[in-house]
């Protein structure tokens, strides 16, 4: 596809995201990642797009330096993060897009080889699952064998810095752990990352305050009490926490030990 490496404007745990061609970016898998997990993304984002859902439209796939890449728009405009960071947008109005945004995902209709949840934990264990203790890994998949089975699409990492605010409104980006799951686990995914890891590892205490909005705002969009989203959500922490103690995306000692801590309590709960 036409277009030449630019500026490196980006990165997650799996790619790096460069200045491509004029309005568009590519998204290029790190040294080491198996081609799969970006193809994995692309299929991902496509076909959410295709059902109308809030992804960002594939231009093109591209291979450089045998590095996989996923061409894309590029949306102008701060992450939500950086616009609540700098006052533009209070945590308030940023718990409320996150809750929209929630929504609309759940509303699209999941692409046919959208992953289970079973079949997500199972791919993230062959990715790296000897970092955990095998207790954990094993109490984790069977708890997942016992709850309600998946019914909608969730995103799986709806957050602040993954959305970006454009003057179109709000772009929901980084699709690869789309997966289908109830519509709990998205809720519990987004209280794990914003009430408890969050705080810590962004250095803004404040921004619990986003994730209680977010609840309170989704389950009035929902039309759900929200003491019974909360109680949906419970059982789904532990399997949160477990995929990103997997995704290394918890660097703090002390923050991945409390992790590890609060799993294996609620698996013991649950036996």
């Amino acid at each position: 596809m036409q277009g030449s490496l630019g500026e490196k404007i980006g990165e997650g745990v799996f790619a790096d995201v460069h200045a491509w061609a004029p309005g568009q970016v590519v998204k290029l898998s790190k040294p080491g990642i198996p081609q799969w997990v970006v193809q994995h993304e692309t299929q991902m984002t496509r076909a959410v797009f295709a059902a109308g859902g809030p992804a960002p439209e594939v231009l093109g796939e591209v291979t450089l330096d045998g590095r996989f890449g996923i061409v894309l728009p590029r949306f102008d405009g701060p992450t939500l993060m950086q616009a609540t960071r700098t006052g533009a947008i209070t945590r308030e109005q940023a718990g409320a897009t996150l809750a929209t945004l929630c929504l609309a995902v759940h509303k699209t209709r999941p692409p046919p080889d959208a992953l289970s949840l079973r079949e997500a934990m199972g791919a993230r264990l062959r990715f790296g699952g000897s970092v955990l203790p095998e207790r954990i890994t094993t109490g984790v998949l069977a708890l997942i064998e016992h709850l309600t089975p998946d019914d909608v699409l969730c995103h799986s990492d709806l957050q602040p810095r993954n959305v970006i605010m454009t003057a179109q409104g709000p772009r929901l980006i980084d699709w690869l752990g789309a997966a289908r799951a109830p519509a709990a686990y998205e809720i519990a995914n987004c209280h794990v990352l914003l009430a408890e890891i969050g705080p810590e590892h962004a250095d803004d205490p404040e921004r619990a305050t986003v994730n209680s909005v977010l609840q309170a705002e989704y389950a009035r969009l929902a039309g759900i009490a929200p003491a019974v989203l909360t109680a949906a959500m419970q059982p789904y922490l532990p399997i949160v926490r477990v995929f990103l103690l997997l995704a290394g995306v918890v660097p703090v000692p002390a923050m991945r030990e409390r992790l590890i801590q609060r799993v294996e309590a609620a698996l013991r709960a649950e036996g």
